[in-house]
């Protein structure tokens, strides 16, 4: 079954227009899809609710959201609560979907808000969608009493309000008090300003660190390969597959390939493990690491 959500003002109409769904009949649809998976049956419930699904996505326009993507978040929340619905609860299933489109809407306005994480918790949740509603009331109430309410006071009264910690409305704060900004912006109105970006502290290596990490790496590799150099074939074959490949061998396949046992191929990987340690004993430490 496949909405078509490509046209908000198509798909309102659209839904103005279905039809009203009485109680039993809501009920067989329900179960049509349920124990049938009858997708004509879904699609009828579905399309008799999207007028449901389209009132509660409009109250999330202030969020600066597209309205048909909300549109887009309702349906998908709608048609969630359609396949979890169980139709001997009882519940009529409009009751039912509420939550599931108002939480499908919610989590797409907390994803684009911002590039950065919104927050994740339910606490934070119930901040993001509440905190400048319960501010408001604070502060008329205040107003109304002739007092005037300090920062600190107003985000103690919300947090005791919403029942969440008073630091998670401070951070709520601040992530709400401004949108995000490219680094591209000019930081002043004049044609050679500098980019924001600009300022920011390049952690790239430099041509010296360059050039001294590179003979490191090669004096590294030396090192390694006389150690390597040092072993018998069988030794350096299992060294190469258990610790040079990108996906390293597990004992059991090295088994199977060279006749011998697990344990056996960890007495042999151990045994030229030593022999390195020892051969590396006299140039460098810096590369045990390896052999961890």
């Amino acid at each position: 079954m496949a909405l078509d959500f490509s046209d908000d003002r198509k798909m309102s109409r659209q839904a103005m227009k279905a039809e009203l769904l009485d109680a039993e009949t809501e009920l067989q649809l329900a179960r049509a899809w349920r124990d049938h998976r009858d997708e004509q049956a879904l699609h009828r419930l579905i399309t008799a609710y999207m007028r449901l699904a389209i009132s509660m996505a409009s109250k999330f326009r202030r969020y600066g959201a597209p309205m048909n993507d909300l549109i887009q978040e309702a349906g998908l929340g709608l048609m969630k609560a359609a396949d979890k619905f169980d139709p001997e609860r009882g519940v009529r299933f409009s009751t039912y979907a509420v939550w599931w489109i108002r939480a499908s809407i919610q989590d797409y306005v907390m994803r684009n808000w911002s590039m950065v994480r919104t927050g994740s918790t339910s606490s934070q949740k119930t901040l993001f969608f509440n905190l400048r509603r319960v501010q408001a009331k604070f502060e008329r109430e205040a107003m109304a009493r002739g007092e005037t309410l300090d920062p600190h006071q107003l985000r103690e009264m919300v947090s005791r309000e919403v029942g969440v910690p008073l630091h998670d409305v401070e951070m709520m704060e601040g992530r709400l008090s401004g949108s995000d900004f490219s680094l591209n912006a000019l930081q002043s109105s004049d044609d050679d300003g500098r980019e924001w970006i600009d300022t920011l502290e390049d952690d790239s290596l430099q041509g010296g660190d360059v050039v001294e990490q590179a003979h490191d790496m090669a004096q590294l590799r030396d090192w390694l390969m006389a150690a390597m150099n040092g072993l018998s074939e069988r030794e350096r074959f299992i060294v190469r597959e258990r610790k040079l490949r990108e996906e390293p061998r597990t004992l059991e396949s090295l088994g199977e390939e060279l006749g011998l046992s697990k344990e056996r191929i960890r007495q042999v990987e151990a045994a030229a493990f030593q022999k390195m340690r020892r051969s590396l004993e006299t140039q460098s430490r810096e590369v045990f690491h390896f052999l961890a």
